[in-house]
């Protein structure tokens, strides 16, 4: 059984007006507040990898936060059914993302997102939308930038808050000394103080959370080995 809703391909909106409208429906229901006792033992990395033919793998591994060694991973495969058009990334991955997060035992306590959560130009990213469906504490973490922001200082650990008219919707973040840094976003269940730290936590070594290395690993892996003759939308 599922530990989160399913999707209900019927509600699923097949046009970017249609995308639009659901973000902005759905954008008053974020939270942006860590619940209270919140623990993060196990932390999933999101990812996707797609084919110039429209094939996606999408890959989930979770890690260990004190160890940040791998407990579990998962692949879904599919063909992608919304175009890629800039703001709406999420109708593009979901679907092959719920998949793969629907074959893990159970909920991860933290997922992290390859892309936007509240820095996004409806304040609606991947990681809002997915921490909406799951009900998990979400993290969008982007190698790009939705908004305006001052350079942090060039220090591991040094922050600027990332704009959009005016109000703070993220934190670049820089996770190296002299690399450029981080995007960091709320997405769901998380306050932004909280969810720079836990990134802080997940970049020992590397510019990118140890999150998002693994699932790009696999998913990209997947993608090259898979076998599409017999899939669908």
């Amino acid at each position: 059984m599922s530990w989160f809703p399913p999707l209900d391909p019927a509600s699923w909106p097949t046009t970017a007006e249609a995308a639009t409208a659901m973000q902005d429906e759905l954008r008053p229901l974020i939270c942006e507040r860590t619940p209270p006792g919140a623990q993060f033992r196990t932390v999933a990395g999101l990812d996707s990898a797609y084919a110039d033919t429209g094939a996606v793998a999408a890959a989930v591994v979770v890690l260990a936060a004190g160890t940040l060694r791998p407990v579990s991973s998962a692949v879904a495969h599919g063909v992608a059914g919304f175009p890629y058009v800039p703001g709406l990334l999420a109708f593009r991955e979901i679907p092959a993302t719920l998949a793969a997060l629907e074959k893990l035992d159970a909920a991860p306590d933290l997922l992290v997102c390859d892309g936007q959560g509240l820095a996004h130009p409806r304040r609606f990213g991947l990681a809002c939308h997915l921490g909406l469906l799951t009900g998990v504490p979400t993290i969008g973490v982007a190698k790009t930038v939705w908004g305006d922001y001052a350079e942090p200082g060039p220090e591991r650990g040094a922050t600027a808050d990332i704009t959009l008219e005016g109000a703070v919707v993220g934190r670049a973040l820089r996770t190296r000394t002299g690399v450029k840094p981080v995007f960091v976003s709320v997405g769901h269940h998380i306050d932004l103080d909280t969810a720079c730290a836990q990134v802080l936590a997940l970049t020992p070594r590397y510019r990118l959370p140890e999150t998002t290395r693994q699932a790009d690993r696999l998913c990209r892996a997947a993608l090259r080995t898979a076998d599409y003759s017999g899939s669908t939308p």
